[in-house]
């Protein structure tokens, strides 16, 4: 995972402004069982590709952001060559505008995984502590066959 860190493998990412800094595993236990759920957070500095003529970062990038995010969460916590394979569900809401230049940190976090799915929420924050965006998705995983 470590050489994902940065773009996250994905050009767009970069043009966009944004960089991957640091992803995890937090421990957390369910019903008597012990759950490794991913994160990840990052820094982005939406560039000119990301915003309209007026200089307001759209919708559809704080989507293509927070669903970056969503699929590195999920990838932090997956062992051997296990992946996100899609993005079934995803819901985006837009709360404050985000600008060009602005100085933003984003976070996605798994809530739960089983065999075929994965469950989880990310958001984009404005530098006073407000939330830009944010977002919950529904993903389908591809296993390796054990």
């Amino acid at each position: 995972m470590e050489r994902w860190l940065g773009t996250g493998g994905m050009d767009i990412i970069g043009q966009l402004g944004a960089s991957f800094d640091e992803y995890g595993v937090t421990r957390e236990r369910d019903q008597g069982r012990e759950l490794e759920l991913g994160w990840v957070r990052g820094t982005w500095n939406p560039t000119g590709l990301a915003c309209n003529p007026h200089g307001i970062v759209q919708a559809g990038v704080h989507g293509v952001m927070l669903d970056a995010a969503m699929n590195f969460a999920i990838n932090a916590c997956l062992e051997g060559r296990d992946r996100t394979k899609a993005t079934l569900e995803m819901k985006v809401e837009t709360m404050r505008p985000a600008r060009l230049g602005d100085q933003l940190g984003f976070q996605g976090r798994v809530i739960r995984v089983t065999r075929q799915v994965a469950f989880v929420q990310a958001q984009i924050d404005l530098t006073d502590g407000n939330i830009s965006s944010r977002s919950t998705g529904t993903f389908l995983l591809h296993r390796e066959p054990s």
